[in-house]
């Protein structure tokens, strides 16, 4: 695993925190309601491990840590392993929060089915397992495969819950059109469409001296976001149910953005 006892590259503290920053408001352009799906992420996880003195959450694609270090904030006492792809976004974690207890980085792509094994966690050991705006980079069998090692590594009880924009079917495309009506409109209403977008962003990272040793590291492993035919809602549910979760629903929704949870 790693975590911050490791050789580093990266910027300061200071300047890390300030990439994270941007980064959060250009996440907001797209999700307007991000830290209110956070804190709901954050209701079911605390309800679930209320009990437990040390709980194990795991983050599936945490990029910089955004859920993941609010997540401790509310739940101090938890181990917090945070799981992703990005050499760059998760350097920038340990960056911004390599003073935080509690807190393990693990870079391992989730279409890769070792990655319990690389966060060395095992069946039946974790209380929660959280994702935000993450698994939509998954084709179907892919996801399908995440959500049978998440159900096998969850004690009885324990949760997945996902955020993100889910469509609740493929071909209903006057429903998917008033979805993004409604999206766009509660963009509108909170002023969040003017932030830096997602290609401002990456270019600026580019340019940023303080990051070019993290930039050569993703360079040298490109990471694919194709995915040509998003898994819906109704797969969501059908994999989680396949992958022995009794229970699975919404419980939180705006628009098409929703969070999912699935109850071992």
């Amino acid at each position: 695993m790693n975590d911050f006892t490791s050789n580093q590259i990266g910027p300061t503290p200071e300047r890390a925190r300030e990439w994270l920053r941007r980064w959060d408001a250009q996440q907001e352009r797209y999700v307007p309601d991000r830290d209110e799906r956070f804190a709901v992420i954050g209701d079911v996880v605390a309800a679930v491990v209320a009990d437990a003195p040390s709980p194990v959450v795991v983050d599936l694609g945490a990029g910089p840590g955004s859920l993941s270090v609010r997540l401790l904030d509310r739940i101090p006492q938890a181990r917090l392993v945070a799981v992703d792809a990005d050499p760059l976004l998760l350097g920038l974690a340990r960056s911004a929060y390599g003073d935080r207890a509690g807190l393990h980085v693990v870079e391992h792509d989730l279409r890769d089915e070792g990655w319990a094994a690389a966060a060395h966690l095992r069946d039946g050991s974790v209380d929660a397992i959280v994702s935000t705006t993450a698994l939509h980079w998954l084709t179907g069998p892919q996801l399908a495969a995440v959500y049978a090692t998440a159900g096998r590594l969850l004690r009885p009880g324990g949760v997945l819950v996902d955020g993100d924009h889910l469509l609740e079917t493929d071909g209903r495309a006057q429903l998917q059109h008033l979805t993004r009506v409604v999206r766009d409109a509660r963009v509108s209403r909170v002023g969040t469409g003017e932030n830096e977008d997602w290609a401002a962003w990456w270019d600026a990272v580019g340019r940023a001296p303080e990051l070019a040793d993290l930039v050569g590291a993703r360079g040298a492993r490109p990471i694919e976001h194709d995915v040509p035919d998003l898994p819906s809602l109704d797969d969501h549910v059908r994999y989680l149910r396949d992958a022995g979760f009794t229970e699975v629903g919404t419980v939180w929704q705006h628009g098409d953005d929703r969070v999912l949870v699935g109850v071992r």
